[in-house]
């Protein structure tokens, strides 16, 4: 074992330290070991004194091999920044987080990773389009990342472990406190076997509102790129988008219908500059890994009697909006959602100005 790493996770759970401070004063110090014992004479002239007198009184109060013990007993795993199998994606933002703990497997494959995030308020559409491009993700050899809430973040992992692929969920709390709670099966699931759950957080830590914010740069951090499939204008996920473009990672957004608040969320972002989706060939285009990763574009026919009703409209070559509408009968609402649907499991395509055809 690393003699270092309890004093790792001590210093990594005091108050005041952050990723970019505790890197810092390891690179000062050259061990954990080393900051966590240094004399105060000499720590009263490194940090700010509010911060001194706060890493004193901690460092008095901290029990570090028991703490350290407490962890090995519930079988939590630790990684630190100077691990070899500390994730490469992660540790090139400027703020990794210098330990996390996990439950799980971290593997090497799971550098090739996209995060999938989204609205937790999802509907049936959002539902479907993120089932569908998580299952092609899966195919094309990515890990799902994603934070295990509620809507599109659980349905991304759930996705992912039907097509057998890997996943991780990354915690805004600690790995003893689940949230949200119902989520906490799906959480063993993924740890089993058919992924990670990873949580910079203390194990016991609540997961409390100014954690979320924080947790998501490392969603965007684990990814070469973030899919956003559903969101409103307001949304977290558009935070972690924020977070990925300043590490430099790219952003992906999947379009919807108009009418729909939850749709303004991925049109904003695409406005800004995120590449549009429609099929996961939009993605492995952008990151030029065309080459590099074998993967199949699920075949899927209509699922429902609406979407066969314009498949059959559309066998007869490209209609309008307009005409497929009358001539489906299906409410004007419906059918824009079911276009889109239809767009993104790659069997009709817009031909610009309202049109659209069967793809070849």
């Amino acid at each position: 074992m690393n003699k270092d790493l309890p004093y790792f996770i001590a210093l990594a759970s005091a108050p005041g330290i952050g990723p970019v401070r505790f890197k810092v004063l390891l690179k000062h110090f050259g061990t954990a070991e080393s900051v966590w014992k240094a004399p105060d004479r000499i720590l009263v002239k490194i940090l700010t004194p509010n911060l001194f007198k706060g890493f004193i009184n901690y460092r008095k109060s901290f029990d570090v091999e028991g703490y350290f013990n407490s962890i090995i007993k519930q079988e939590i795993k630790v990684l630190t920044i100077l691990d070899k199998n500390y994730p490469q994606n992660l540790k090139e933002i400027i703020d990794a987080p210098p330990i996390f703990y996990y439950k799980g497997e971290i593997k090497e494959e799971d550098k090739l990773a996209m995060a999938v995030v989204g609205t937790r308020k999802m509907t049936s559409y959002g539902r479907e389009v993120t089932e569908i491009l998580v299952k092609d993700l899966v195919a094309a050899g990515f890990t799902i990342v994603s934070g295990l809430a509620r809507g599109v973040d659980a349905t991304a992992h759930k996705a992912a472990l039907e097509a057998g692929g890997r996943t991780i969920a990354v915690l805004g709390g600690g790995l003893n406190m689940i949230y949200p709670s119902e989520n906490e099966k799906l959480a063993i699931e993924i740890s089993q076997g058919r992924g990670a759950v990873v949580s910079e957080f203390a194990p016991d830590s609540p997961s409390v509102p100014g954690n979320f914010p924080v947790r998501n740069r490392i969603i965007s951090g684990l990814s070469l790129g973030i899919l956003v499939t559903e969101a409103a204008a307001d949304s977290g996920s558009l935070i972690t988008a924020g977070h990925a473009a300043e590490q430099g990672r790219e952003v992906f957004a999947v379009p919807g219908p108009i009418y729909s608040k939850l749709t303004k969320g991925p049109a904003e972002l695409i406005k800004q500059g995120a590449k549009l989706v429609l099929s996961v060939s939009d993605i492995l285009e952008e990151l030029n890994l065309e080459s590099r990763a074998k993967y199949h574009i699920s075949e899927i026919k209509a699922d429902n009697k609406e979407e066969q009703v314009i498949l059959d409209l559309l066998k007869n070559g490209p209609l309008h909006l307009d005409e497929i509408t009358r001539a489906s009968k299906l409410a004007t609402a419906s059918v824009g959602s079911l276009l889109s649907l239809l767009e993104i499991k790659g069997r009709i395509k817009s031909l610009g100005s309202g049109s659209y055809s069967l793809k070849n």
